[in-house]
């Protein structure tokens, strides 16, 4: 059961015993006679419980990067902020968009549904829009024919889980005129065939030793993280639906383990 789900039950919950002791109960009930523990206690959190749920639905919803896949730009443990309503007021649970606010953008760092397990939520990039065609051949980017330009810096190193030393080299990609960071392995293939699933609309795209091509179906994104030799993504499950997108990453508020990045944006 999700998060959402289970605050709509206790919703409910707590609202319909508040209404049934305001409308029935309380009429039978002498003024000396204290309330039921269990009316008590809907009317104390039935507020509360309306408070978070509306803001978690509509504005903005926390949640904890898991992963690695995301490095340099998000590290695991960081707590992000995501922004519900950028891309458009959904209904709770259902996800269905009410009221257009806008779409996403080639370059945004956005929260989705898996689509594979949409009780799962993953967070890459956006770089493909509905429409665009993308080939990545030897660790270089091509927008609708396009090469994305890059330019290498410092090499990254990092650990990761099992306290793995990772090397990386660092490059700057300019994307559809953004700059951000990515990491490449100099030591990995580009594509592991091997993890290419039969995914809705693959025949949009085709894959080789040396590259993949896609091109996004209408309604649809094509997501990959900035570690890109270790991101589990579009390239190899396919594309993200936009009933499946969550909201915009946009701000780090706690990392225990890195005060340091408390407060950085998201870019």
């Amino acid at each position: 059961m999700t998060f959402a789900l289970i605050m709509v039950v206790l919703l409910l919950v707590t609202g319909l015993i508040w209404l049934l002791d305001h409308f029935v109960l309380k009429k039978d009930r002498s003024a000396s006679v204290a309330e039921p523990w269990w009316v008590e206690y809907s009317k104390s959190f039935f507020p509360v419980i309306l408070v978070v749920f509306c803001l978690r639905s509509f504005l903005v919803e926390p949640f904890k990067i898991p992963s690695s896949s995301m490095v340099p730009t998000l590290h695991v443990g960081d707590f992000i902020l995501v922004n519900r309503y950028t891309y458009g007021l959904r209904l709770p649970i259902v996800n269905k968009k009410i009221i257009e606010v806008g779409q996403p953008q080639r370059g945004d760092v956005m929260v989705f549904h898996y689509p594979n397990d949409p009780s799962v939520d993953y967070i890459k990039r956006v770089i493909g829009l509905p429409g665009d065609t993308l080939v990545y051949r030897e660790k270089k980017l091509w927008l609708n024919g396009v090469e994305q330009t890059k330019k290498q810096g410092e090499d990254y190193n990092f650990l990761e889980s099992g306290l793995n030393f990772v090397h990386t080299e660092q490059y700057q990609e300019n994307f559809g005129g953004r700059n951000h960071a990515v990491l490449l392995n100099p030591e990995m293939p580009s594509i592991h065939l091997a993890n290419v699933d039969a995914f809705p609309h693959h025949e949009l795209c085709s894959y080789s030793v040396e590259e993949m091509r896609c091109t996004v179906p209408d309604g649809h994104y094509f997501m990959m993280g900035d570690n890109r030799d270790n991101s589990r993504d579009s390239r190899y499950w396919g594309f993200v639906p936009d009933e499946m997108i969550v909201g915009k990453a946009f701000f780090i508020w706690m990392n225990f383990g890195e005060l340091e990045r408390i407060g950085l944006s998201i870019d």
